[in-house]
């Protein structure tokens, strides 16, 4: 696993963190969230395409790129309120993995590993569409 590092192709052109062809996964607990990713490893996923992310990651390096967002009119798309989520989530001391998954096969794959493991929440960043996950 990889350690995260926000980089300037996961923002949006106003700084709002879409990370386009990734999936970014919540568990309740860092426990939760290793135990995902040794599920994946051992399926076969390389770990060189999943990160960790701590809840001071979310709220040190993700949060923050709300920012003003919404000034002076609110967002077209949901990626500031999703980031919030994240950011709610983290608060209550959640971890997320996020991983690579280009396309739709992909991302299919990694929720069928993943069916028994303890999402607290989930979000699939393709071009123009953030997709939900889990219910």
């Amino acid at each position: 696993m990889k350690e995260f590092a926000l980089e300037s192709k996961m923002v949006t052109m106003r700084g709002v963190f879409y990370p386009t062809g990734y999936m970014v996964l919540m568990f309740p607990t860092e426990q939760d969230a290793r135990a995902a990713e040794q599920k994946l490893e051992e399926d076969g996923y390389n770990g060189e395409a999943i990160c960790l992310l701590t809840p001071q990651d979310i709220q040190g390096k993700i949060a923050h790129t709300v920012g003003s967002a919404d000034m002076p009119l609110p967002s077209a798309g949901t990626e500031a309120d999703t980031v919030r989520r994240y950011a709610e989530l983290a608060g209550q001391g959640h971890y997320a993995l996020m991983i690579h998954s280009p396309n739709a096969a992909d991302t299919e794959h990694i929720m069928n590993v993943l069916r028994t493991a303890p999402i607290s929440y989930g979000q699939k960043y393709r071009q123009l569409v953030i997709e939900d996950l889990v219910d």
